[in-house]
């Protein structure tokens, strides 16, 4: 796995719940969705650097 970095983000209480919130309904952690969202973000944009996207991360596959 690749190395991870912390850093300190300041959030509105009011933001940090509903994220928690979504987190907890999909079943992540709260870190691990933040990161899902962010990188959902940049994927969405185009600002994906393909050397630092997980597979692990993607929705998971629908069986047909």
């Amino acid at each position: 796995m690749a190395e991870r970095k912390a850093f300190l983000i300041r959030v509105d209480p009011a933001l940090l719940t509903a994220l928690q919130r979504w987190a907890d309904d999909d079943l992540r952690s709260l870190n691990a969705h933040i990161e899902y969202q962010l990188r959902d973000a940049l994927r969405r944009a185009g600002r994906m650097p393909q050397t630092t996207e997980r597979a692990d991360d993607d929705a998971p596959s629908q069986k047909k």
